[in-house]
């Protein structure tokens, strides 16, 4: 808390905080490695495939087209049920090739972990092109994927012995791949989904960060009108923007697990760092009550880095 002078009057301060936020790309990434368990055996295993599997990967880049063109309702979903169109069939045999390239270069690191959280909301019609591909698709996809990696392997080395254990460290790998896409996907939707939609104006470095000058996030009526539903929809969806806007700390408490034993579990909480201006309506939310405030669907919110 701290006080201000406003119109000769002082005026109550608040450092506002936020929680329940997604766990970021870059933490997801490490807490699957780590449940994943991809151990050295498996590592490499799969580096004995990669040669088998990088030559025939334009295999799979065309045959995946080939196969959502050749599907009624992919086909539809792309725009394509009278045949792809050149431009847009190349966009996305890129992005696969990119992708594929990463995947069997054996990249781990949290660019590429960046990088799929962003293809997955593409994927949710958040992309140029704006197509929104249902999430069954995204996990059928990879589950394709698999199943072309399983093929390849068997035509090329057959009888191999450690083909198997490729295959395993392979499809660990694809699914921590699928895990990072889903997260970002569900980040669009969520973006998108309720019952009014609110302006959000971003000013200063915000701009590179975001990629974008301004942004219109849906509220739902309730409870979701809440600045806090604002800002956590925001702050999923642009995760690279957190550690310029707050600064993280932990809080406690206990919950029961399915015995009904309550054990310790600590949260992450977001408070805001000093200079940083999140205005609603033109007045900033320190001064109003922090995040608790309501959202009306002709309100608009506007985020300032210290400096302006």
């Amino acid at each position: 808390m701290g006080l201000s002078i406003l119109n000769g009057q002082k005026q109550e301060t608040l450092r506002w905080e936020i929680n329940g936020l997604m766990p970021s790309p870059e933490e997801i990434w490490q807490r699957m490695r780590e449940f994943l368990g991809l151990s050295r055996p498996e590592r490499e295993a799969m580096l004995e495939t990669v040669e088998v599997l990088f030559r025939r990967g334009h295999e799979l880049v065309v045959g995946t087209y080939d196969y959502l063109l050749q599907d009624s309702e992919t086909a539809a979903i792309l725009g394509w049920e009278r045949g792809a169109d050149p431009a847009h069939l190349a966009e996305r045999r890129q992005f696969f090739t990119i992708w594929l390239a990463r995947t069997l270069g054996m990249d781990f690191s949290h660019d590429l972990a960046r990088y799929l959280y962003r293809a997955g909301q593409i994927h949710a019609g958040h992309g140029p092109r704006q197509i929104h591909v249902p999430e069954m698709y995204v996990t059928a996809s990879v589950s394709l994927v698999q199943a072309a990696f399983a093929r390849f392997l068997a035509e090329e080395l057959p009888g191999v012995a450690s083909v198997p254990l490729a295959l395993a460290g392979w499809h660990k790998v694809l699914s921590l791949h699928l895990q990072l896409m889903l997260d970002g996907y569900r980040s669009a939707c969520a973006l998108s989904s309720g019952d009014f939609g609110v302006k959000v104006s971003l000013f200063g470095r915000m701009r590179p960060l975001t990629g974008r000058h301004d942004l219109t996030i849906q509220l739902a009526d309730g409870e979701g009108r809440q600045m806090a539903a604002l800002l956590r929809k925001f702050f999923n969806y642009f995760p690279q923007a957190r550690a310029e806007v707050f600064e993280r700390g932990w809080i406690g408490g206990e919950r029961d697990d399915a015995s009904g034993t309550p054990w310790f579990v600590a949260h992450p909480i977001y408070t805001v760092k000093p200079m940083w201006r999140v205005l609603l309506n033109g007045r900033d939310l320190s001064y109003l009550g922090g995040p608790a405030v309501l959202v009306s669907p002709e309100d608009e919110v506007s985020i300032f880095p210290p400096g302006r």
